[in-house]
């Protein structure tokens, strides 16, 4: 199963990346460069990285200059992820090029690589919510409320990857298509931000 081997490589990633639990370490892909399994590695890399400097960039003590350079990686990064996803649909795209819809097919409300992007966060949740129930630090009740919360967590991965193997399913039997738009990120482009745009005047 598509969402199967996703959340396994999901979780790969997130271990990978503890192993230093470090924003800045560089990312080693373990899969083939241009294939759909390195793709899905990347884009968690991506997640988990960015998970961290939300982290870091609420620390209370934060020097403000630290704070504002986080903030700009941070707007990096979203870029990055959005292009990720697109690069996954671009794969999908080519993958399904050749079925044709029926004619009552209907348009999904997000495309595979969407609902992948959320899987891929939802990893990351799991992940850090299992280290909370596991802390040795807290009292019992923080395990036990830690633990309700993983467990709606774990059930809504099952869900959301039933979802997305429907999707899928459905995609690949011409019952739904796939239509994609380049998203826009208008706070990137100096062309449309208007704070930008007006410092250029």
């Amino acid at each position: 199963m598509f969402t199967e081997n996703a959340n396994n490589i999901f979780v790969r990633s997130i271990e990978d990346y503890h192993k230093w639990d470090n924003v800045d370490q560089p990312m080693a892909n373990p899969y083939a460069a241009g294939s759909l399994d390195a793709l899905l590695y990347e884009k968690n890399w991506v997640d988990a990285v960015q998970w961290h400097l939300e982290d870091i960039i609420r620390d209370p003590q934060i020097d403000p200059v630290k704070a504002l350079e986080i903030k700009r990686r941070i707007d990096r990064s979203n870029q990055v992820r959005t292009d990720m996803v697109e690069y996954i649909d671009s794969y999908m795209l080519d993958k399904y090029k050749d079925i044709v819809p029926a004619a009552d097919a209907r348009l999904n409300t997000e495309t595979p690589a969407w609902a992948i992007d959320r899987l891929s966060i939802l990893a990351l949740k799991i992940y850090h919510m299992n280290c909370e129930v596991e802390r040795t630090d807290v009292d019992q009740a923080h395990r036990d409320a830690c633990q309700k919360k993983l467990d709606t967590l774990l059930q809504q991965r099952v869900d959301l990857s039933t979802a997305i193997e429907e999707l899928i399913e459905d995609i690949e039997a011409g019952r739904k298509y796939m239509k994609t738009y380049k998203q826009m990120k208008m706070y990137n482009d100096p062309s449309l931000n208007p704070v930008l745009y007006a410092n250029k005047q």
